[in-house]
């Protein structure tokens, strides 16, 4: 499979990155800065690029199986500066992928968007959702409203508190609205991300997600 992953450079998406080329996949990374991905391997292709222009999101998206989205700002400054970060990114990858007849898209959302915002403790609604993170969580939702509209076949992960551990593969998936561990590592995460571009299981389901 020819799997884009948008974000690779660091955090989730370079764990995506490491996961797909392990299962044999050709990985084109994109990011502004692609070359701080510390990862080599022949069937890697480092594509710098700009998540929030059309013609760059699509150089990315073109001749592609799958694409993945885990692109997101480091800091909470990116989202005051441009509060549709993530679902502007989004948008370019959707308008691209169905003028290339590119279907499988796998969107990283959060837990705490949409119906899944019922499961969050109150500590977690009242500081972080509606605080805290107030913007990415408001850009999510607007993210998630555009992958449904899509038409495509998507998948919506959303999982809970992101740690540096390893994979260890044994995560809990729910397409209900249900409770899961409210952390998963990083690795973990990238694996079932993986697998959802690669099976059709989770089309058209937003999959909560704990290990």
């Amino acid at each position: 499979m020819k799997l884009a992953i948008l974000g690779a450079s660091r955090g989730t998406g370079a764990e995506v990155v490491k996961a797909a080329l392990a299962r044999g996949h050709e990985v084109t990374a994109f990011a502004r800065t692609p070359e701080t991905l510390a990862v080599s391997h022949p069937k890697l292709i480092k594509l710098p690029g700009d998540f929030h222009r059309a013609e760059s999101v699509g150089g990315a998206v073109r001749g592609q199986d799958a694409v993945v989205i885990t692109a997101s700002s480091t800091s909470l400054k990116g989202f005051r500066e441009n509060p549709r970060y993530f679902s502007k990114g989004t948008e370019y990858a959707i308008a691209a992928m169905k003028a290339q007849g590119v279907s499988r898209l796998v969107v990283l959302s959060a837990l705490g968007v949409g119906e899944s915002r019922r499961l969050a403790n109150f500590l977690l609604e009242k500081l972080v959702i509606s605080f805290l993170l107030k913007l990415p969580f408001e850009d999510h939702e607007r993210q998630e409203a555009l992958v449904r509209a899509s038409g495509l076949d998507w998948v919506i992960v959303r999982p809970g508190r992101l740690t540096d551990g390893p994979a260890r593969k044994h995560y809990v998936t729910k397409t209900a609205v249900e409770p899961v561990p409210s952390s998963i590592s990083r690795a973990d995460l990238a694996d079932f991300l993986v697998t959802a571009a690669e099976a059709d299981t989770w089309v058209g389901h937003a999959v909560q997600i704990g290990g």
